[in-house]
């Protein structure tokens, strides 16, 4: 690897650490020339699937509009952000185990729905009611029995 201070080619490891979740490699370096120090880090890069919207358009998988959907289905709701992130990253390891190039936006929003069903009633009231766009009140009525149901 180069030196970022000098660009000399070679550089030594001095020390490798992983990160607590073991997802990151850190690694100290010495280069050979100048004897400055520098760390490197190094992770896994996955290719998650395009998003197809329902307009038909494309874009990249973003999760930031999924915690964006969390925040405001779960506004003002007594749920710890551990299990927010939890159920995030549970959304993004179902749509890594998908295989395809492509992902629908409905089947991310299923999974939204299902892991908001775990963590609080009233959220996932509240995301279905954009979700699936309610027209009346007997909309609201059939989500509430299918709540009472589970």
């Amino acid at each position: 690897m180069k030196c970022p201070f000098c660009n000399y080619d070679d550089t030594q490891v001095i020390d490798t650490r992983l990160s607590d979740d073991k997802m990151i490699v850190k690694r100290r370096r010495k280069c050979v020339h100048c004897d400055r120090r520098f760390n490197t880090f190094e992770k896994i890069e996955l290719q998650l699937p395009a998003v197809v919207k329902t307009d038909g358009s494309r874009q990249e998988y973003d999760e930031s509009r999924i915690r964006i959907s969390f925040m405001k289905a779960l506004h003002k709701r007594p749920v710890a952000m551990d299990l927010v992130d939890n159920a995030i990253e549970a959304i993004r390891q179902q749509v890594l185990m998908h295989h395809e190039r492509e992902i629908n936006s409905r089947v991310i929003g299923d999974l939204v729905m299902e892991q908001l069903s775990k963590l609080d009633k009233v959220a996932y009231i509240r995301f279905a009611s954009i979700y699936r766009s309610f027209k009346d009140v007997t909309d609201f009525t059939d989500i509430i029995k299918q709540v009472d149901d589970k």
